[in-house]
């Protein structure tokens, strides 16, 4: 007797099991139909999307570039930057030019060096003006440049502050020696000195091509209205003080976002106490310069 219950006590269990399985298995069946009609569905939803992905093209470092103008890249670009200031807007980044590109275009520059100028305001004499700026300087523009070192420069700088190479005047590459200088100054010209302004400077762009052991800071007295109700003894060399380091870019905005002058974007280069200081600057106007 106990031998027949056990028995039957089996063929349950193994309808159990039975229908078990076949209820699994429906369920499954069912789930996997149902997916792939929405899965079919989302995907003609989101298949124009994919065949513009699959057109993109993607970069080494993993973002994904997408269809560009005539005048855009075809590539993506990170250029390493750190905000200085908001007060004026100012910009350091670090290893924009490598050494053998500083010595290219210090060697370019060196035949044509002439004792630097200011641009005279209302009143100014050369006289007056004499002992402001100290250092030697020349223009070269990236064209005239048979290595390309300017020219890849320049279209960097481009991308770095978005602002086309058409409006940039240029390259000013510059040479202080010791114990020379420029006083604060302000890059823009202000109408109220210069005359009316129909093509303005809106940023200037520095490119240190040296290192300097001591002194050649480019500082800006007035960052964040710091010592505005003092006579500034540039000697001194007070506010920001940015360091020259080879290869090194500097960027600063001389205009204000509503297009008037920054006052705080005052700023000069204290004078070279050890070694020498060679620099090479584009000014960047809010219309095309050329």
């Amino acid at each position: 007797m106990k031998t027949k219950v056990e028995k039957g006590c089996l063929r349950f269990e193994s309808v159990l099991v039975f229908f078990a399985i076949f209820f699994l298995c429906s369920f499954f069946l069912l789930a996997g139909f149902f997916g792939s009609i929405i899965i079919s569905q989302d995907g003609k939803r989101v298949g124009p999307r994919h065949q513009l992905l699959e057109s993109m093209e993607v970069e080494e470092n993993g973002f994904i570039s997408v269809p560009h103008g005539k005048t855009g890249d075809s590539s993506i670009y990170s250029i390493p930057f750190q905000v200085l200031s908001w007060s004026p807007r100012a910009f350091y980044f670090p290893n924009f030019a490598t050494a053998e590109q500083c010595q290219s275009i210090m060697k370019i520059a060196n035949s044509t060096l002439k004792p630097s100028k200011v641009a005279l305001r209302k009143g100014d004499t050369p006289e007056s003006v004499n002992g402001l700026r100290t250092s030697s300087g020349t223009f070269i523009k990236a064209s005239d440049d048979s290595t390309g070192v300017l020219d890849y420069i320049e279209k960097k700088i481009a991308r770095a502050t978005m602002l086309p190479r058409s409006n940039g005047e240029s390259f000013n590459v510059l040479r202080y020696e010791v114990g020379q200088r420029y006083v604060p100054h302000h890059d823009a010209f202000d109408p109220a000195h210069y005359g009316p302004q129909y093509n303005q400077r809106v940023a200037s762009f520095l490119v240190y091509l040296t290192d300097v052991e001591e002194g050649g800071e480019t500082a800006f007295p007035y960052e964040n209205d710091s010592n505005k109700d003092i006579v500034i003894d540039y000697n001194g060399c007070l506010g920001l003080k940015v360091k020259p380091r080879q290869g090194d870019g500097l960027l600063f905005f001389s205009l204000l976002p509503n297009g008037t002058i920054d006052k705080k974007s005052l700023h000069g280069s204290c004078p070279v106490i050890k070694g020498e200081k060679w620099v090479a600057t584009k000014w960047i106007h809010n219309t095309n310069f050329s």
